[in-house]
């Protein structure tokens, strides 16, 4: 009787799939510690592979970072458009500020990566993580629901986008809490959509009454 083929474990990685296991185990340690927590060795380990071999992938820590931020993004405008697309009362602009700063509070990790550190920041424009990230945004331009005149969508998407940011950030490090205004954040998060909406309403105006 020939010998019972040994059975592959678990977390053996044939060639061709490791950068993709690497970006989603990395992910997963970025949500439990953010961007600090990730370490190419300890992915090596976890994944059950030497320590040279995530180095085919990813030639330093940076640069598998980077790709993480862009899967972060993809992953975050995939979740976005699903919401967006979806019949609703609320208006787009509403539902993508409430994700957001869901999103924000529950992930904070992630959401950290993608918002709050370097990687973002050093993304040279037309690579894959500016693209990604560039993605996003113009779903949140998509989400203004109004005419394009002249850049201003691209502005008020870039003050609310501010404005979230405050205060996702605030809240997370319990800074924000609202009880001065008796105010929920979900409900603060509402008044800036409802003070988003009407500047951009009025500037498209203004914009149109100067151009005839």
């Amino acid at each position: 009787m020939s010998p019972r083929p040994a059975r592959k474990a678990l977390n053996a990685y044939h060639h061709g799939d490791l950068r993709d296991a690497l970006v989603q185990a990395a992910l997963h340690e970025v949500e439990l510690g953010g961007p600090e927590a990730i370490s190419i060795s300890a992915l090596a380990k976890k994944l059950g592979v030497s320590q040279p071999a995530p180095y085919k992938h990813f030639a330093d820590r940076e640069t598998l970072l980077t790709a993480v931020t862009a899967e972060a993004f993809r992953q975050f405008s995939a979740m976005m458009r699903a919401a967006l697309e979806k019949p609703s009362k609320q208006s787009k602009l509403s539902r993508f500020a409430q994700l957001t700063l869901d999103f924000g509070l529950r992930r904070n990790g992630i959401y950290r990566l993608m918002f709050a550190s370097r990687t973002m920041a050093c993304a040279p424009k037309g690579s894959e993580l500016h693209s990604a990230a560039m993605e996003t945004f113009e779903l949140l331009v998509e989400a203004l629901e109004a005419p394009a005149v002249e850049l201003l969508r691209e502005r008020s998407a870039l003050k609310i986008w501010a404005s979230l940011h405050g205060v996702v950030m605030l809240a997370e490090q319990g800074l924000l809490t609202g009880q001065a205004a008796h105010v929920s954040r979900e409900e603060l998060v509402e008044d800036i959509v409802a003070e988003t909406k009407l500047a951009l309403s009025v500037a498209i105006e203004k914009a149109g009454k100067a151009g005839s």
